[in-house]
């Protein structure tokens, strides 16, 4: 992928930013940023600008505000084992395994009680289902779907960590 971007940054006489996406610090030793910078420059790639995104943490904290405060990005409290069987039962019945929302029905007072026995929310981006979701792609012309086929996706784990589509589209917005 760095080799498409690079060549499409100079291409449009833009700027290639190598950008180490490292918010998930189990993923993200020093020994694969070094590894990545060495492979690109291996292909005489060279980048415009460095930024790691454990840098930018403020931005994201920042973006997700914004987003609470819209209504946009909501609690949840189902642990991975209570996600697993609600996919798996989707499954078994043939639907697709898309998020239920359940969290949306809960009251101020069960999520208050659920953060007191110790959990901790993930925060789900609220997609508008009865909308379509349409582009332009570079490469394969228009392309659309129906939001309904997507469930909300986790944006921030229950540490408090943006997940990696989170941080990148907030870097990607700016």
């Amino acid at each position: 992928m760095a080799i498409i971007n690079w060549l499409f940054a100079r291409r449009e006489s833009g700027r290639f930013m190598l950008r180490m996406d490292d918010t998930d610090p189990e993923r993200s030793e020093q020994v694969y940023r070094d590894a990545i910078q060495q492979d690109l420059r291996w292909m005489d790639l060279e980048w415009d600008q460095y930024e790691r995104q454990s840098d930018r943490l403020w931005a994201y904290e920042a973006a997700a505000e914004r987003l609470k405060k819209s209504g946009r990005l909501y609690p949840a409290y189902e642990t991975p084992e209570e996600l697993g069987a609600k996919r798996k039962a989707q499954l078994a019945r043939g639907v697709p395994p898309l998020y239920d929302r359940a969290a949306l029905s809960l009251t101020n007072e069960q999520r208050a009680a659920l953060e007191a026995s110790g959990r901790k929310p993930h925060w789900r981006f609220k997609i508008d289902t009865a909308a379509t979701i349409e582009w332009d792609d570079l490469i394969h012309g228009p392309i659309s779907f129906e939001a309904a086929q997507l469930s909300d996706p986790v944006l921030i784990r229950e540490d408090g960590r943006p997940l990696y589509s989170f941080s990148s589209v907030v870097d990607d917005n700016e």
